[in-house]
């Protein structure tokens, strides 16, 4: 290819894992719990497996959302036996936009993304998450959506700017548990 963009795009959409449902604190300063942490950390180590390495990360900058990224990348790149090392860090973004955002902001994110990225994770809440992987492929989405450290891949048939509905196959899906 010599015009410098990506054919094949990869889109992970996961949902963070398991948090406290503690009252006593904001919403955005949820942390996970200790069974979240390691579910992140399995989500990191099935990406690492499958090849799936993301080129950015656009996550949520809610708590839970970062700790989330924090454990899988810390999957993605730990022990042999969890099938790291796995090349190099991603860039990360921390997009305000993705905290409880609608699907469409999601897609608006997503549409954002430089053309030579091949392989984008996004890292948010329900029931946007749910509901864009829902808007990409409508046929193959879960009716019940997303459950937590769930990942769905896509596969965009169009550069990210044009990402529309029903563009972008699931391939793949995977719940991680650790």
């Amino acid at each position: 290819m010599t015009d410098g963009r990506i054919e094949a795009r990869t889109l992970l959409l996961l949902r963070h894992a398991k948090a406290e449902q503690n009252q006593d604190r904001p919403d955005m300063e949820r942390p996970l719990t200790v069974r979240g942490h390691a579910d992140a950390s399995a989500a990191g180590a099935w990406l690492a497996r499958h090849a799936l390495l993301p080129d950015l990360v656009l996550c949520s900058p809610a708590l839970r959302t970062r700790q989330t990224w924090h454990g899988v990348e810390l999957g993605m790149t730990g022990s042999p036996d969890e099938g790291g090392p796995a090349g190099p860090l991603p860039t990360v973004r921390y997009e305000p936009a993705a905290y409880d955002a609608r699907p469409e902001a999601l897609l608006e994110l997503v549409r954002s993304v430089p053309a030579d990225i091949g392989t984008v994770l996004l890292v948010a809440h329900n029931p946007g998450i749910s509901l864009l992987s829902a808007l990409l492929d409508p046929a193959r989405a879960d009716p019940e959506g997303l459950r937590t450290t769930d990942l769905a891949v896509h596969r965009p048939t169009t550069p990210w700017a044009g990402l529309t509905g029903g563009v972008a196959p699931i391939t793949a899906r995977h719940t991680a548990r650790g």
